[in-house]
């Protein structure tokens, strides 16, 4: 789980979440989570490299940025390279979000070959 706590340059109107920073949240942290999958799934010692072949995000209310932002993330399915990703945002005690997303494993001569 990703606890975050919005500033005011974060918000897309006052009280707010902007959207674009809650869709680089969840893209961020289903990465993560996928990367995490893949290395224990493939035993190994240090994450792959991967990157987002896409994601979707929904929104079911604003998200307000009094408080705590929650991201919670979960494989729901993998494979070789790749895992796909679910995951919601909450915040003020309700579900604001919900995200799905595939994130794939690269390899050398690929462009975001660990550049992070």
């Amino acid at each position: 789980m990703l606890r975050f706590r919005a500033r005011p340059e974060q918000e897309g109107y006052p009280g707010h979440l902007n959207g674009g920073i809650a869709g680089t949240l969840v893209d961020c942290h289903m990465n993560w989570t996928a990367t995490y999958h893949l290395m224990r799934a493939k035993g190994l010692d240090s994450p792959p490299c991967t990157v987002t072949a896409g994601y979707e995000i929904r929104f079911q209310r604003p998200i307000p940025t009094a408080g705590e932002i929650e991201v919670t993330a979960r494989v729901v399915e993998g494979g070789e390279d790749r895992a796909t990703v679910e995951a919601t945002i909450d915040a003020g005690g309700r579900t604001c979000a919900t995200a799905r997303g595939t994130f794939v494993a690269v390899k050398e001569g690929h462009p975001a070959y660990h550049r992070w």
